[in-house]
């Protein structure tokens, strides 16, 4: 089991009084000593070469004197020291004779082509990593659970995160800090974050196994969700009108937002708490990973067919808990996941077959997971013994790069909406924004849709 730190109020209040959540957090740098350069310039003898610049200085004044008599004697004489001297120097790295003209050819013109498409093939420039975080915000009394989930980014540019019994919200355009909600020490601590895909809604799961639906725009709640867990909600996933939730029951919920009895589906698999869920891209496919080790895939169409079990796979590879969870964007059927401290692998699966593809020994525990929207590389979080940020490149699993700044367990992280940088969150409560995915493509406006969320087609939530 991953181990999660003492509960929020031990802590003291005089601390978070002194610092402000969200603010920018400066880390003074070490000073270094200047070195002392001199100005003197002090040859040295025995890179020197004498007998050369004495012959240049004595014989180019004889040469003037006497040009118009010169023996030939005298002429073998100076050409042989010339060549003692190495003073021939117009032939260095010159051919001997004239080089031979080349060959006309019939593919002469074909391997032209090919020479210069390979050229400017390898003319692309390696992608700069920055190795330090873009800007650094102040995230005091973030709980250091493993299994929760505290951290979100939505499509309106807008990054949510609980500290505590609070709910804040950081515009990235803007800058702007402001404080969603607040609840009271018998229902916190605020235990997830999830937001909706229209980016203005936003799913918060507590303590005490409720879930509330906000709208962030008006800072109004719509409603609560109640009746499906028997303790705390640690994970949420949304999938259109449906909002998953995982609890410390081992239960997984389906909640059609849209009705009032909500409850759609229940999933009972796992025996202990789930910490990780994701719907793949399609809607089809949920996976979830729980403290039991397990890793489950489950398919949407089975919930509802006479099917013996409700789950597709059961992968039971990992020794350690499983939260990190990841759909590939360029292959539907691949699912990257990651275990806890006992285990410490980054897994690939094939979703249609349940085959693992690849096993990678990261060395410590995996936190979170993310794939890069637009190349084949993988980015993910880890604790003790680095705290660091690991940038890999798929299939080859090579490391690009490797983030450090944190100094305690990366247990969060989130994508920006271009797909280009990255939020992390830690146990020593800093919140971190990397570049690490390169510079956003500009996109082409897209046409005026309707707004297709959750919530299009409600005026409330009863």
């Amino acid at each position: 089991m991953d181990a999660a730190s003492p509960s929020l109020s031990s802590k003291s209040k005089s601390r978070v009084e002194a610092r402000f959540p969200l603010q920018e957090y400066f880390v003074p740098r070490p000073s270094c000593p200047r070195k002392t350069v001199g100005d003197r310039f002090i040859p040295v003898r025995s890179a020197m070469d004498f007998d050369m610049a004495r012959y240049l200085l004595t014989e180019s004044r004889k040469e003037k004197e006497s040009s118009s008599v010169v023996s030939p004697s005298k002429e073998a004489y100076r050409k042989v020291l010339a060549e003692a001297l190495n003073m021939n120097r117009t032939r260095i790295l010159a051919f001997k004779t004239k080089p031979p003209t080349p060959v006309d050819s019939v593919f002469a013109e074909t391997f032209s082509d090919c020479n210069t498409a390979a050229q400017v093939k390898s003319a692309k420039p390696r992608r700069y990593i920055p190795q330090t975080a873009e800007r650094t915000l102040d995230a005091p009394e973030i709980v250091d659970d493993y299994y929760l989930n505290l951290l979100d980014w939505s499509s309106s540019n807008v990054v949510a995160i609980a500290l505590g019994n609070t709910v804040y919200l950081w515009d990235a355009s803007s800058g702007s800090t402001s404080e969603l909600l607040t609840i009271d020490d018998d229902s916190g601590p605020v235990t997830s974050v999830n937001w909706a895909p229209d980016g203005w809604h936003i799913a918060v799961g507590l303590n005490n196994a409720e879930v509330q639906l906000w709208d962030y725009t008006a800072n109004k709640q719509l409603r609560t969700l109640r009746g499906g867990h028997r303790s705390r909600v640690g994970a949420l996933s949304w999938n259109q009108h449906i909002l998953t939730t995982g609890g410390m029951d081992g239960l997984i919920i389906n909640n059609d937002v849209r009705v009032r009895n909500h409850i759609v589906d229940v999933y009972r698999a796992h025996e202990q708490e789930v910490c990780g869920l994701k719907w793949s891209s399609s809607g089809q496919h949920l996976a979830s990973g729980g403290n039991d080790n397990l890793l489950y895939i489950w398919d949407r169409s089975a919930s509802s067919s006479n099917s013996p079990t409700q789950w597709l796979h059961r992968l039971e590879d990992h020794t350690a808990a499983v939260k990190a969870l990841a759909w590939c964007p360029f292959q539907s059927n691949l699912l990257a996941s990651g275990g806890g401290s006992g285990d410490r692998c980054i897994k690939f699966w094939n979703t249609h077959t349940g085959a693992c593809l690849n096993s990678v020994d990261t060395g410590s525990q995996v936190c979170s997971l993310l794939w890069s929207k637009s190349e084949r590389e993988l980015l993910s979080s880890h604790g003790f013994t680095e705290n660091q940020l690991t940038l890999w490149k798929y299939p080859s699993m090579v490391k690009m790069a490797e983030l450090t700044g944190h100094t305690s367990r990366v247990l969060f992280m989130a994508q920006s909406p271009d797909g280009c940088t990255v939020a992390s969150a830690a146990g020593d409560e800093t919140l971190r924004f990397w570049n690490v995915f390169g510079i956003p493509q500009v996109a082409k406006p897209a046409a005026k849709t309707a707004n297709l969320g959750p919530f299009a087609h409600l005026s409330h939530i009863r």
